[in-house]
């Protein structure tokens, strides 16, 4: 991990295109600003993780096979 000091506007530089910049230090909070292409999807890793848990319980869903109905005795 690359751990590195910015003051408010300043910026890091991810890759080619990616820009992230201080925006604002209020006490323990930093606020900052993330600049990306619109193919590069960016969220918060809390809301990140939702998605991941939401996509495989979807997966696992659709790799159950559909319950076959139960035949009546009377019918067999």
């Amino acid at each position: 991990m690359l751990v590195l000091s910015r003051k408010v506007n300043e910026q890091i530089i991810i890759g080619d295109d990616i820009i992230v910049t201080v925006v604002a230090i209020r006490g323990t909070h930093v606020r900052i600003g993330i600049e990306a292409p619109p193919n590069v999807s960016v969220h918060r890793r809390e809301v990140y993780e939702m998605m991941r848990q939401a996509e495989a319980k979807k997966a696992q869903s659709a790799e159950k096979p559909a319950e076959e109905p139960a035949q009546n005795p009377s019918q067999a």
